[in-house]
């Protein structure tokens, strides 16, 4: 059967599931924003006994990335993410969930050729955007801001 381009878009269109993009957006926008009400609440608990905003800051960002691995070891963040889609990409738990992932996935290869060697296959790119950015940024910087 020898279809036009219009034909067969229109074949495909109608035998498409129906989009839910809706949904999805919604779903995203509250496990996303659960997601950092839970790491402001850990943030407002750090402040509360006693540390600093630097250090809350810090002690927030670990404590959600060992959450993150946590519930990633024990198959919790991956049902969340099916359910949520993007919102669990939420920048500090996606990016534990995806090396934790990786790392898990591998584990029968061995620790070094299997586990540590394939953890960083995404997040190694990740790592080199995010220090060739701060370097640029660092360097417009102090182009263009230090000198005013």
């Amino acid at each position: 059967m020898n279809l036009s381009k219009k034909a067969y878009a229109d074949y495909a269109k109608e035998r498409a599931p129906a989009s839910r993009h809706l949904r999805n957006l919604i779903f995203a926008f509250l496990i996303g924003g659960a997601i950092c009400t839970i790491g402001q609440g850990i943030l407002m608990w750090y402040r509360k006994l006693g540390l600093t905003v630097d250090s809350a800051g810090a002690a927030t960002s670990a404590t959600l990335i060992a959450l993150s691995a946590l519930l990633t070891g024990f198959g919790v963040y991956d049902d969340v993410a099916k359910f949520a889609g993007a919102g669990t990409l939420v920048p500090i738990t996606g990016f534990a969930n995806s090396v934790v992932s990786a790392a898990l996935e591998f584990k029968s290869e061995g620790v070094v050729l299997g586990m540590c060697a394939k953890m960083f296959t995404l997040a190694g790119p990740v790592i080199v955007f995010g220090t060739t950015a701060s370097v640029v940024y660092g360097l417009v910087y102090w182009l263009f801001i230090i000198p005013s």
